[in-house]
């Protein structure tokens, strides 16, 4: 998901999207350490649309006050 994407969402929506991001980072974290993850480049995706989507929330928090 890109920024302009992420920025489109409502303050509601994003903070579904985020829970399901860390959800599904636990997921891989856990298949990885069973051995059944296969495409170890996932982690490092999805970590970083986490990091997008805190830091587009902090925007919009020091934009606010």
């Amino acid at each position: 998901m890109r920024a302009d994407e992420i920025r489109a969402l409502g303050d509601q929506e994003m903070a579904k999207q985020l829970g399901e991001a860390r959800a599904e980072l636990f997921n891989l974290r856990f298949r990885l350490a069973t051995r059944q993850l296969v495409n170890h480049r996932e982690i490092g995706n999805v970590k970083r649309k986490i990091a997008r989507m805190k830091t587009i929330m902090r925007e919009r928090e020091l934009m606010k006050g």
